[in-house]
């Protein structure tokens, strides 16, 4: 347990030093996430930062869909004793106040993927409910986060095109998450085997809506009969307004998919409000960017969050998504970049990240590869 910066700060919640966590969980985990985009459908930038301290190993990517084409620069490295030494390669996250203001650099390589971004989260960060789920008897996930939306400062570059990003209309959303997820190379998976002949099922839906003067945040996750691990809506107000933040009813949404597939056409969302007419927003897809394709949220057999790939790694992939089926084949982890209108006018921007994976009855995808008709 060797001493790190970290352990001179008076942060520490185990007796061990802060190279160890207060679990022996190889699942483990510890992650940024920032999405940002124009207020439009040109471009949609999504990148990561994680560290697994039970694998030894800590990662990032930046992924980017501009044209028909999507674009990941990835890094990984051994994690070693400093935690807070959050670089990977020629990646970098500097704190610059918390729960505020982040910095993302991605440092000239040779795939041309660079970028100089400050995030400023114009409404406070929103702490989530924590998810727990338990699958044959084994903690599957225990997961605390906190969300923000906020603006964008700065530039990036991608595919000899380089975006000047300015607050007025880049804009995005940022989580923490840390705890129990699972990463890293895959275990056997013994009694959950069980699972692909059990009808099992798993419907994501994470929703944070950026107006110009609040957040609408919904999420919910269910099984494949519809029960609910987790469910939430909140208004949360712009900082400088001064307004706190507004428990509203149970979420519901209604998504349609593209016939053919289980991409999203567009959702109703319908959030009660106590004492108060339910706010109603319809979603407009304008872009997509699969993470499944290379930023390693959906492992394969050569990348995956907490893989080991020796002391460093730094590499790119490249997607052309163009046709179909090939988006078909990556459609698994959907950031769905859309517009949000409500019913009573206000116009909003931000993400409906959706997963819908094997059987989910309440839509009538009976079986595991059932598509929408």
């Amino acid at each position: 347990m060797p001493l790190s910066p970290a352990d001179d700060l008076l942060l520490h919640q185990t007796p061990h030093t802060f190279d160890h966590v207060g679990t022996s969980d190889r699942n483990f985990y510890d992650r940024y996430y920032f999405n940002l985009h124009g207020s439009s459908d040109e471009v949609f930038l999504i990148t990561g930062l994680g560290q697994y301290p039970n694998l030894g190993v800590t990662d990032a990517f930046v992924s980017v869909s501009v044209g028909t084409k999507q674009y990941t620069l990835r890094a990984s490295r051994e994690l070693g004793s400093d935690r807070l030494d959050t670089s990977v390669g020629p990646y970098g996250i500097e704190v610059l106040e918390g729960l505020r203001r982040i910095r993302i650099t991605v440092e000239p390589n040779e795939w041309g993927i660079t970028a100089d971004l400050t995030f400023t989260g114009t409404v406070d960060a929103l702490e989530e409910p924590r998810t727990f789920i338990r699958s044959y008897e084994r903690v599957q996930q225990d997961v605390s986060r906190f969300a923000q939306v906020g603006v964008w400062s700065g530039h990036f570059t991608v595919a000899g095109r380089t975006f000047e990003v300015t607050p007025d209309r880049w804009k995005g959303v940022r989580d923490r998450s840390w705890g129990v997820r699972p990463v890293g190379e895959r275990e056997h998976p013994g009694i959950r085997a069980r699972e692909a002949g059990d009808g099992h099922g798993f419907r994501h839906d994470w929703i944070p809506m950026q107006f110009d003067d609040h957040m609408l945040k919904v999420q919910v996750d269910q099984d494949q009969d519809g029960h609910r691990h987790v469910e939430e809506s909140m208004r949360v107000w712009n900082s400088d307004l001064g307004r706190a933040p507004e428990h509203l009813g149970r979420p519901e949404i209604e998504p349609t998919y593209i016939s053919g597939t289980r991409e999203l056409d567009h959702a109703v969302i319908t959030l009660p409000v106590p004492d108060g007419e339910p706010i109603v927003v319809t979603t407009a897809p304008l872009r997509t960017l699969y993470l499944a394709a290379g930023s390693g949220y959906a492992p394969d057999e050569s990348w995956g969050h907490g893989y080991y790939q020796g002391p460093l790694k730094v590499e790119a992939v490249e997607h052309d998504f163009s046709r179909p089926e090939d988006r078909r084949r990556y459609a698994i982890l959907n950031e769905t970049l859309s517009r949000f209108e409500t019913s009573t006018g206000e116009v909003g921007y931000g993400m409906h990240e959706n997963m819908l994976m094997g059987v989910y009855r309440p839509t009538g995808f009976l079986t595991a590869d059932a598509v929408a008709p």
